[in-house]
C-alpha cells in the first residue's frame, strides 16, 4: 500500500512540473526577446512582433517555420544560443501577442 502511494505522489509531482514547464509566457518571450534577439536584430520587439499579424503568426507557428522566420527577419542572431527550441514557445506567445493587430505594445 504504501509503495502505491508513493508511485502515485511521484507521478502526480512530475506531472505537475511538466504541465509547468510546457506553459508558455508572453512575459517570459519579452524578456528572452529583450535578452537574446535585440541586438541581433536591431529592431525592439514591438516591431518584431509588429512584422506579422496575429493570424500570420500562428500560421508560423502551426507550420513548424517560427525559427526560421526569425532568422529571416533577424539574420545575424546566433541560432544556437537564441533560438533553442525550449525557447520557441515563448517567443511565440510574446509576438502573437504584440502582433500588428493585437493593440498591445511591449515595453522592450
Amino acid at each position: 500500500m504504501i509503495k502505491i502511494s508513493k508511485i502515485a505522489l511521484v507521478a502526480l509531482l512530475v506531472g505537475s512540473m511538466g504541465a509547468t514547464v510546457l506553459s508558455a509566457d508572453a512575459g517570459k518571450g519579452q524578456k528572452l526577446y529583450a535578452k537574446k534577439l535585440k541586438k541581433a536584430c536591431g529592431i525592439n520587439g514591438g516591431v518584431f512582433a509588429g512584422k506579422h499579424t496575429q493570424d500570420e503568426w500562428q500560421s508560423i507557428e502551426d507550420g513548424g517555420k517560427l525559427k526560421a522566420e526569425i532568422e529571416k527577419i533577424c539574420p545575424k542572431v546566433n541560432a544556437k544560443k537564441a533560438l533553442r527550441s525550449k525557447y520557441m514557445k515563448d517567443y511565440y506567445d510574446f509576438f502573437y501577442n504584440f502582433a500588428s493587430d493585437s493593440g498591445n505594445v511591449p515595453s522592450c
